[in-house]
């Protein structure tokens, strides 16, 4: 049963609920044989936990692969230097358990490899990949984009811009006339059209439920991440101005600014007796989980999500720099991701390893028979606001 205690513990779409009296989190120590294991690994416990259970792998595998995961963060950068203009997008290969970087020119692999990242050799580059998304992007604004068009996205994987179509939609008139315009583009070559039985994506505001997260102007949303004065989270949950209320229904503070569609985010200030941490809440489902930075996992890495309907769930990071096209308008820039949610969880948090990832936006599916969800990039939010991460 969840305890106010006067305290918003914000980061990852929840509000403060309750983790005892003191409002710091415990993490699980780790078992007396797994020697190896630090005091700073421990504090991932939560997210070890969470991954074995909703991806299949015992905790020593989540384990390494969180590791392996944040060394290649780590690289990333050096990497896509080293590749120079060659660069044609990078991904984490969990087989490997290192980043994998495209280039269009073989000659650049040994720079590459010299960072500790692979290599593969692409068809474009990332800016080829990046214009032709642009592209769409400026054919959907002009003209928005048809239902039947569920979204669209930079994979570097396959080097190319895959348009995800609706199979019962792809014959409709206005869904072929968006491919052709896009083509026109000077996309040629570079789309790649997929069908899909997807249903259409939506956004996850829910109605007033008592007793759960937050609530402003008639919708229940989740808190994302603590900043410094107050939490952000989805912009579609927002109106500014109006006045949020926590989980006991007391006063947190205003939604001081948002924007939907064209981006996901906004930010509350909080007061009037609560305050900021950085931490995750668990649900009882594993262990509060701590946040020390926001460095972006790589597309192929593994992520987790927190949010006032359906708790904690894992996954892995299926796409960046993705338009999805919602009823509301298109939403540029998220991130795609093979984790569920349900309505009510908009807002809350993606966190890979100890980093935060970003807020929940929308998604197709349920917790039940499963689904994708997308995310808004945190490192945006901060920048659009001027707004400073709270870290461990």
């Amino acid at each position: 049963m969840r305890r106010k205690i006067g305290m918003l513990i914000g980061l990852s779409a929840l509000l403060a609920a309750a983790v005892g009296g003191t409002g710091s989190v415990a993490a699980t120590a780790a078992p007396a044989t797994d020697s190896h294991v630090t005091a700073d690994s421990r504090a991932l416990d939560p997210v070890v936990t969470a991954m074995a259970r909703d991806l299949g792998l015992s905790k020593a595998d989540a384990r390494r692969q969180l590791s392996q995961e944040a060394a290649a963060t780590r690289v990333a950068p050096k990497a896509k230097q080293a590749a120079g203009t060659s660069y044609g997008g990078s991904w984490f290969d969990p087989a490997s358990g290192k980043l994998v970087v495209g280039v269009t020119d073989a000659h650049a692999a040994a720079a590459v490899r010299r960072t500790g990242a692979a290599t593969a050799v692409v068809a474009h580059t990332a800016g080829q990949l990046n214009s032709a998304k642009s592209a769409i992007d400026a054919v959907a604004r002009k003209h928005k984009a048809p239902a039947g068009v569920s979204s669209w996205r930079v994979d570097p994987r396959t080097s190319s811009v895959v348009i995800d179509v609706r199979t019962d939609a792809a014959q409709e008139p206005a869904v072929r006339t968006f491919i052709a315009q896009a083509e026109q583009r000077g996309t040629a070559g570079i789309v790649t059209v997929h069908r899909t039985t997807d249903a259409a994506p939506t956004t996850l505001s829910a109605g007033t439920v008592g007793g759960d997260p937050y609530y402003s102007h008639g919708i229940r949303c989740s808190i994302g991440f603590s900043v410094y004065g107050g939490f952000v989270t989805a912009g579609h949950c927002s109106q500014v101005g109006a006045a949020v209320y926590g989980w006991d229904n007391s006063y947190i503070g205003n939604f001081q600014a948002g924007t939907f569609p064209g981006n996901d985010y906004s930010w509350v200030n909080v007061g009037s007796g609560w305050w900021t941490v950085p931490v995750v809440l668990g649900w009882g489902t594993v262990s509060d989980a701590l946040v020390r930075g926001s460095a972006e996992a790589p597309v192929g890495a593994s992520v987790c999500r927190s949010g006032s309907t359906t708790h904690w769930h894992c996954g892995a990071i299926l796409g960046t720099n993705e338009t999805v096209n919602y009823s509301q308008g298109s939403v540029y820039g998220l991130t795609e991701t093979n984790v569920c949610a349900e309505p009510g969880d908009s807002g809350g948090s993606f966190i890979s390893g100890d980093q935060a990832q970003g807020v929940t936006s929308g998604g197709y599916g349920n917790c039940t028979s499963g689904g994708e969800t997308w995310f808004q990039p945190v490192n945006p939010i901060l920048a659009a606001y001027g707004l400073t991460l709270q870290t461990a």
